[in-house]
């Protein structure tokens, strides 16, 4: 029961932040996002694309501060999720936003996965142990972008 009344209290905390977590980064954009791709790379991680929002709004005669959206994954921790709620997929792959904020911070910012579980209706018996390695891999692939770890 204990546990149950600290996951709930988790999850209102999470819905507060608007299930988002971030980290404010050493770095500029461009050099934040060159960290975490080149640590996604090292650990195996498949990183499918990088966006640059700035860029796009450029072409249309708008302009954005610095932005750039990195979407990653890894079959082997995403699957087990599909597996147990297809929604998922609506999420997956996992994604970071780069972006410099209106203090001129850089801060790289992703979803919370409890955040994700709830939202997708997995519960603790759906992969537990993956559960926290992937709440670990993020925190510490954003971290180590930001300089902070």
């Amino acid at each position: 029961m204990k546990k149950v009344l600290l996951l709930l209290a988790a999850v209102l905390w999470l819905q507060a932040q608007n299930g988002m977590i971030r980290y404010k980064s050493r770095y500029d954009v461009d050099e934040t996002t060159k960290r975490l791709v080149k640590l996604l790379r090292e650990k195996g991680v498949t990183v499918f694309k990088v966006i640059d929002h700035a860029e796009g709004a450029a072409r249309v005669g708008r302009k954005l501060a610095p932005m750039k959206l990195v979407i990653f994954g890894n079959p082997g921790m995403g699957t087990p999720f599909m597996e147990c709620s297809p929604t998922m997929g609506l999420d997956l792959p996992q994604k970071m936003l780069v972006y410099r904020d209106e203090s001129n911070a850089t801060m790289v910012l992703y979803n919370a996965p409890a955040y994700l579980f709830w939202r997708h209706g997995i519960d603790a018996n759906c992969s537990r142990p993956l559960q926290k390695k992937m709440a670990k891999a993020l925190a510490t692939f954003a971290k180590t972008a930001a300089g902070i770890e």
